[in-house]
């Protein structure tokens, strides 16, 4: 976990590395107050594949991560929808959105907000019962809470079996759609950014399988 603030500064200068977040992670599948030390996550914009791939051979930032892991996933995404904002940055801006038209496949997701101070408390109280739900959900292959600081910005990342059951989770949940509700209404975030993706490689094992084998 050290590396967390060592490898910071070197990531900014990588070329071809337009957007980075190193990240935490939670012990549950959702944003959660607990926290996994041995487990952590990059999600990253590259300028083109050329420059991912310089970096996963020549960087000694990847050469650690894969001698000191003993579990990795990689997975490669291709925006498919998004909006909002991290850190006040547009993260795929420059990036063609893929035509208009139904995509059929696994879909990832990422959803990501920075939570109002005053809102923390009703935030996490929702957090166990959103958690059961997505954990019910038998079209979402795995999930997993991440964060850039303790408590205050949280995310979640998820990979389904395709877009019907993100919609139907999204929205045919009563009870989930309650929680959405509440963030509108009650104004529970300063900034949120909600995007899907298509995986279109994968390569290693998170909690010992691929979840897009």
């Amino acid at each position: 976990m050290r590396y967390m603030a060592f490898d910071r500064p070197l990531l900014r200068r990588t070329g071809g590395l337009l957007f980075h977040r190193l990240l935490g992670t939670g012990r549950a599948a959702s944003m959660s107050l607990g926290a996994d030390l041995r487990r952590w996550a990059l999600f990253a914009v590259w300028r083109e594949e050329a420059a991912l791939e310089a970096f996963l051979c020549r960087s000694p930032i990847a050469e650690r991560w894969r001698g000191q892991a003993r579990e990795s996933w990689h997975v490669r995404l291709a925006p498919l929808a998004w909006r909002g904002r991290w850190g006040g940055r547009d993260p795929f801006a420059g990036t063609a959105r893929p035509p208009r038209g139904a995509h059929e496949g696994p879909v990832a997701v990422l959803t990501r907000a920075s939570i109002r101070p005053s809102r923390l408390a009703a935030f996490y109280r929702s957090v166990p019962g959103v958690d059961r739900l997505l954990t019910e959900q038998r079209g979402c292959l795995a999930s997993v809470g991440v964060g850039e600081w303790p408590l205050a910005r949280q995310a979640t990342f998820s990979v389904w079996r395709g877009a019907d059951e993100v919609n139907g989770f999204a929205y045919g949940d009563a009870a989930h759609r309650t929680v959405i509700d509440r963030v509108r209404s009650e104004d529970w975030y300063a900034e949120e950014l909600f995007a899907r993706f298509i995986p279109y490689a994968s390569q290693g094992s998170w909690n010992g399988a691929d979840p897009l084998a």
